[in-house]
């Protein structure tokens, strides 16, 4: 069984289409979990009414929180996990559950790898990838191109054992280096990425890279990673 986590903030605009694409291109069994972190709009209803099963958080408490509670709540063997911003194509599923061999615990889509569309990241949030994504290589000896995807299927086993912590975009991070010190294999697939319709991105550029470098650093300080 397939479970594809949307950690959503209203996102009312988007969700509704987005579980029904989900739904649609995710092979069967599976379920579509909305982890809606206390939204002050429809985005609970209108998740539910297109099919998707609804984790509600009394109030907003950020990106990795949703995740973390996703994690807990996921019914699946695999956890795919993408933005509800609807940035994310859902039509890609597929190819990130093909890559899921039996020798491979996690699938990262990387955009770096495929393509972003016009007006879907900013010059100022490419470059802070880009130098986040160096960064973790160099203290890591990893060889990512895209280290603050959202966009990834995990085998559930290997995220139970996980110790998460991050409360906002690090999570990205967290989650990685964390299978990858137990000894995890993950590899990259390409995947486009594409301009946000509605609402505009929550990122921080300068709080959150902060954050993320600083989760990076720590990461590091508590040893390094087992390559296999």
């Amino acid at each position: 069984m397939i479970s594809v986590l949307l950690p959503a903030y209203d996102e009312a605009r988007t969700i509704g289409p987005l579980v029904r694409a989900c739904l649609a291109h995710t092979p069967q069994p599976c379920e579509v979990l909305v982890v809606d972190d206390g939204s002050s709009d429809e985005t609970s209803s209108l998740a539910t009414a297109a099919g998707a099963r609804v984790v509600r958080l009394p109030e907003n408490r950020g990106k990795g929180v949703a995740v973390r509670e996703g994690i807990a709540a996921a019914r699946g063997d695999v956890v795919v996990m993408l933005d509800a911003d609807g940035q994310d194509d859902p039509a890609e599923i597929p190819d990130l559950l093909a890559a899921l061999t039996d020798d491979v615990d996690m699938v990262v889509g990387s955009r770096f790898r495929g393509h972003f569309g016009e007006g879907s990241i900013t010059p100022l949030n490419y470059a802070g990838n880009r130098f986040l994504t160096f960064v973790l290589n160099v203290l890591f000896t990893t060889r990512m191109t895209d280290t603050l995807a959202g966009f990834k299927a995990v085998r559930t086993s290997r995220l139970r054992g996980l110790r998460l912590e991050a409360r906002r975009y690090d999570i990205e991070v967290e989650l990685l280096v964390g299978l990858l010190r137990a000894g995890a294999r993950v590899v990259e697939i390409p995947v486009h990425r594409a301009a946000r319709v509605h609402g505009s991105s929550r990122l921080d550029s300068f709080r959150d890279g902060t954050r993320v470098l600083g989760r990076i650093l720590r990461l590091r300080l508590m040893g390094g990673v087992t390559h296999s």
